[in-house]
């Protein structure tokens, strides 16, 4: 099973003004694919790990030939990566946190407001 670049769960323009089209286009389409493109290249020797998930993989790298264990790493890991990256960033994305994480930033850090006012 080779692994594939996920399609982006927005348009290219739609975090614009903040990241452009462009900038967009070239860091999914074309650096994180690089990841997984390097990430097949490296498995396409080991078949007894081509049908692993990349969390597997990534779990047990003690498992994987030292001869491709860095590229594993290092390529797996930065399609994990981006990949979490595009779910948590979005056109509707931000606002004010809630929960547990809300409670820290009001007891240890003012508040939300102070809080953005501080790491501005």
């Amino acid at each position: 099973m080779a692994f594939q670049l996920p399609a982006l769960p927005y348009s290219n323009n739609a975090l614009e003004p903040h990241i452009d089209a462009q900038t967009m286009e070239i860091h999914h389409d074309r650096h994180h694919n690089t990841y997984v493109t390097n990430l097949n290249a490296a498995l396409e020797n080991a078949p007894e790990l081509q049908d692993k998930s990349l969390e597997e993989l990534i779990a047990n790298l003690d498992a994987v030939p030292e001869s491709i264990r860095t590229a594993v790493r290092n390529n797996g890991g930065g399609h994990a990566n981006h990949s979490l990256f595009w779910e948590v960033i979005g056109p509707n994305g931000g606002g004010q946190p809630t929960g547990a994480l809300a409670d820290a930033i009001n007891n240890e850090l003012g508040g939300f407001d102070k809080f953005k006012e501080d790491f501005a």
